[in-house]
């Protein structure tokens, strides 16, 4: 006998087990699952659970037997959030879906953040029948969301306290600068002064020396910030010092007991001794710093590091002074050299930090010394202040809307006759 051909299934025992194959895969794949799954009765009252996977009870600890039949609000504890219960409460009674992030506790009492969406499921009629519910463990995600705002609210606390201080270092600074210059026949004084975005650590003054003669300075701390404003001021009061304490006068060679007025080369050694580079003060700064003769006219300076001044004559171009030392606090025993200047009536001295000729457009081009000159050039028929005035206008404009990366300072000298 030949054996018997096999013949196929019938069609409806093959959907069976077709369907019956897929069942146990999606259970399977339930079963998988990283998060916890579960299926409420909606039909019954308080919609209890009747299905829970693997992944749930790796979450939270419960074993089936002791989950099937509650609802799930057993989860929650002391400090779950009850708005956030309202509004899951709320998505339910409408029958909607919903996603939410609430502290939930496991079977041994840890606590652990849950992200459970709900999601409700219809029959061929729209009824909702059952509630699909998806739960995941994202206490780490929760945690570092909370670390970040607190780091934030430390950041801008401590802002907030950065600003306080800059201001007042900016309000320090500012305050010490001369409200009024002194005033003597012959002679006129302006100074314009702009802050920068930052605190940085211009300072400028005109100081009577004695009868005759005059301390004029202008001097540009590097850096920004409130370091570079203290050591402003400290720079101002140490200039500001009486002739027993201050670095421009001297002990008298004759013995008497009176002070003579220092040159303007050893004041400014004095103070780089101070700041040298070995110093517990050590830091630089750029200076002007001279002595004008209200007699003769003439102004003996130090431009250590610094743009010498700008010399607008009365009938010839204006001319800058030589830079003739390096800045301040660089070298421990650096030389500095002096250059005089003699001022005939009508004719005008500009002593100015660098805030004015570094100041940059939109493109990153520098205002420039050149440009500088030719404003003050211009400015001659002017008044003393309105020429500062123009200048300071004319930077402003260069910048556009860019904010000044450091201040501005300019004082004028003109010898009137």
């Amino acid at each position: 006998m030949f054996p018997s051909t096999p013949q196929p299934l019938p069609a409806g025992l093959l959907d069976k087990q077709e369907a019956q194959a897929q069942l146990i895969l999606k259970d399977r794949a339930l079963a998988a699952c990283a998060e916890g799954i579960t299926i409420a009765d909606a039909r019954l009252p308080d919609q209890p659970l009747i299905y829970i996977n693997a992944g749930f009870e790796r979450l939270t600890g419960y074993p089936v037997a002791e989950v099937l039949g509650r609802n799930c609000r057993f989860l929650q504890g002391p400090e779950t959030d009850p708005a956030t219960v309202e509004t899951l409460r709320q998505a339910i009674r409408e029958q909607r879906a919903v996603t939410v992030e609430l502290l939930n506790y496991r079977k041994d009492g840890t606590p652990f953040w849950n992200r459970l969406s709900i999601t409700p499921v219809r029959d061929e009629a729209g009824v909702v029948t059952h509630l699909i519910g998806v739960q995941s463990d994202v206490t780490a995600e929760v945690e570092a969301k909370e670390g970040l705002r607190l780091a934030n609210r430390r950041l801008e606390s401590a802002a907030r306290i950065t600003k306080q201080d800059l201001e007042a270092a900016a309000e320090s600074q500012q305050a010490l600068l001369p409200v009024d210059l002194p005033s003597f026949p012959g002679f006129r004084f302006a100074y314009r002064s702009r802050p920068c975005i930052d605190v940085g650590g211009d300072s400028l003054n005109v100081l009577s020396l004695d009868d005759q003669h005059l301390a004029v300075y202008v001097l540009d701390v590097s850096g920004h910030g409130v370091a570079a404003a203290l050591l402003s001021v400290t720079l101002t009061y140490m200039l500001l010092a009486p002739p027993d304490r201050s670095l421009l006068y001297h002990a008298a060679a004759d013995g008497s007991g009176a002070y003579a007025v220092t040159r303007p080369a050893e004041v400014v050694a004095r103070l780089n001794r101070q700041f040298s580079p070995n110093s517990p003060m050590a830091r630089y700064f750029t200076m002007l710093y001279g002595i004008l003769n209200k007699r003769t006219g003439e102004f003996c300076y130090v431009a250590a590091g610094h743009l010498g001044p700008v010399h607008v004559r009365a009938d010839a171009e204006p001319l800058t002074g030589e830079t003739t030392s390096i800045p301040v606090g660089v070298l421990a025993h650096a030389a500095y050299e002096e250059r005089t200047i003699t001022l005939a009536p009508g004719e005008r001295l500009y002593l100015c930090t660098d805030g004015l000729y570094e100041s940059e457009n939109g493109a990153q081009e520098e205002f420039g010394v050149e440009r500088l000159i030719e404003v003050l050039d211009e400015g001659r028929a002017a008044s003393l202040e309105e020429s500062l005035d123009s200048l300071m206008d004319r930077v402003e404009k260069w910048r556009g809307g860019n904010g000044a990366a450091d201040d501005s300072s300019i004082l004028a000298i003109e010898r009137t006759g």
